[in-house]
């Protein structure tokens, strides 16, 4: 039972990690989602990340562990017939747009979730931050993607600014999901620790 232990102990840092990066892997071929495809949940992922705080990892070490799984996956998905629409010299800001995702799930790890108005705080934050990453990744795809260099900046965003909504909700149901995974581990946490 001390071997298991010590596997068990081993182990749980990891867990979270690997855990985004498998979601991160199974929703990042489309942006969207349609009828086959989760919406992508790399911001949450990036949100999430930023919320877990382990004493193995460095907070770091898995920020850019991510960046770069990402590109994998970027890379994977356009060798498999993925438009390759979105890889410009814009993508390298993909770095600050995630970033910015991280740091509020840092920030959000210190709110205390111990009622309904603060639990609503963290989800303004998560908005907040989804807000500031569209508006960073779309304005550094109009400026440097050399795709739009005849389009008025107004009327570029006029034709992107639909996409805010689910750019914004489906991180916002992703962040959902993600504390409720939280819940639910810390409420099993102490019939684990009893149990062995």
């Amino acid at each position: 039972m001390t071997e298991n232990m010590s596997i068990t102990a081993k182990l749980t840092p990891y867990l979270v990690p690997i855990s985004l990066v498998f979601i991160m892997a199974l929703t990042r071929f489309q942006h969207f989602g349609d009828s086959l495809h989760l919406p992508d949940a790399s911001l949450a992922v990036f949100f999430l990340a930023g919320l877990y705080h382990s004493t193995v990892l460095k907070r770091r070490t898995v920020f850019i562990a991510l960046l770069l799984i990402a590109g994998m996956i970027d890379f994977a998905a356009i060798q498999m017939g993925t438009s390759a629409w979105c890889i410009s010299p814009a993508y390298v800001f993909l770095v600050p747009t995630y970033f910015v995702m991280w740091r509020v799930g840092q920030y959000c790890r210190y709110v205390q979730l111990t009622s309904m108005s603060s639990l609503l705080k963290a989800f303004v934050w998560v908005a907040l931050a989804s807000t500031a990453a569209f508006f960073i990744s779309n304005m550094s795809f109009y400026l440097f993607s050399g795709r739009y260099s005849d389009m008025p900046v107004m009327n570029y965003f006029v034709n992107v600014a639909h996409y805010y909504p689910a750019y914004v909700g489906y991180t916002l149901i992703y962040a959902v999901l993600g504390y409720a995974a939280i819940f639910i581990s810390q409420s099993f946490k102490p019939a684990v620790l009893r149990a062995a």
